[in-house]
């Protein structure tokens, strides 16, 4: 198969992490004989300093002609910090999602077994937790009427039918994939836009009978979500909501460095790790790398490529295992890995097996390191 990526490293940790990203992807299609070719676009804080736009024609061109857009993240504390300030870098985010027709996106929530102890929650909570959180990504207050002056400020949270049809459609149908279990998160018993949601979903619901389908005000979906986690299989929600609780949700894993995401829908998908650009991070090798190598996982996974998929988890879980991990994650006494070092522990030039058996072996991770041409997963 052949690949046509467009690569948007953007703001703060984005390079850093998006080398590691293309890196894995690149070795994979080797392994697996796969033809990549990569388009790289500016898009975030880096365009606005560039060429005054977070999300430049250019760059929407790029992705538009790819069969795939890998991104990193955008977000600068100069914007942050100014709120009189017109454009701004996560501006770029939002046109892209929209030029694109990016209606879903498709965050897993799991926990790995060996971080369970990284977890906020005890682990009898949070241990075998796996659920998705599917979110609507261009309607609601993000997108809709605003205004602003001194004294007074509105955003307008604006739904139609087709788009909570497109998007409770998305969510059925990786319930039927799964457990068979879609909770519903809405405010329906305040807001009228969430009346709409709760009324569809119930009407859509009786085409999916297999489904077990619930409904639950988001306050007490976020609380569920930290007593009772294993209770979710697939939670989708309205834009606003899905923001707050796939955030809420990726700590679980006790780390926002873990996780990927996928958003999809009208044109080409975007693959990203959850976390934003960390710009205190920025240039110290520090890192997380893993979830943009996972999304690289989802990628390939969503051209049912799930053999390419599966080898880079299975590296992904190795690595840990090997308490190969950056700071943020790694074990008391442990030794630091940086960005690059995890980045390039998971390239090879083509003997996983014996990988696999060297990690089971080695205990100490600087002695994997010497390993330089025997690395993780190929």
């Amino acid at each position: 198969m052949d690949f046509k990526i467009a690569v948007l490293a953007g703001d703060g940790i984005g390079p850093e992490i998006s080398v590691q990203g293309v890196e894995v992807m690149s070795a994979v299609c080797e392994k697996f004989g796969h033809k990549v070719n990569y388009e790289y676009a500016i898009c975030g804080a880096d365009a606005i300093d560039k060429v005054g736009d977070p999300f430049p024609e250019e760059t929407y061109r790029v992705c538009k002609n790819a069969d795939a857009v890998l991104f990193s993240a955008v977000g600068d504390p100069k914007f942050d910090n100014d709120p009189t300030a017109k454009v701004r870098p996560e501006q770029g985010l939002l046109a892209m999602r929209k030029k694109l027709g990016l209606f879903a996106n498709i965050r897993p929530v799991q926990t790995f077994k060996c971080l369970v102890h990284k977890s906020p929650l005890r682990a009898e909570l949070v241990e075998g937790a796996d659920f998705l959180c599917i979110r609507e990504l261009t309607g609601g207050m993000y997108f809709g009427e605003k205004y602003q002056d001194n004294d007074k400020a509105y955003d307008t949270n604006m739904y139609t039918r087709p788009e909570i049809e497109r998007i409770l459609k998305v969510g059925f149908e990786y319930a039927m994939k799964r457990r068979k279990h879609l909770t519903v998160v809405d405010k329906a018993n305040v807001l009228a836009s969430s009346r709409l949601w709760r009324q569809i979903a119930q009407e859509m619901a009786p085409q999916y009978p297999e489904v077990t389908t619930d409904y639950m005000f988001v306050d007490n979906a976020a609380m569920k979500m930290i007593q009772e986690p294993k209770f979710f299989d697939v939670m989708v929600t309205e834009n606003t909501f899905g923001d707050i609780l796939t955030d809420e949700g990726s700590v679980i894993s006790g780390s926002m460095g873990l996780l990927p995401s996928a958003s999809t829908g009208e044109s080409t998908p975007v693959f990203e790790p959850i976390h934003g650009s960390w710009p205190q991070a920025k240039g110290l090798n520090i890192a997380n790398p893993l979830a943009q190598i996972l999304s690289v996982a989802m990628l390939f996974e969503y051209f049912d490529c799930k053999a390419e998929g599966a080898l880079i988890r299975k590296a992904v879980d190795a690595s840990l295992d090997a308490n190969v991990r950056t700071p943020e994650i790694q074990v008391e006494g442990g030794e630091k890995f940086g960005t690059k070092e995890v980045g390039a522990l998971l390239i090879t030039s083509g003997k996983h097996d014996l990988v696999f058996r060297f990690i089971k072996q080695i205990t100490m991770p600087e002695k994997i390191l010497s390993f330089s041409g025997i690395l993780l997963i190929f």
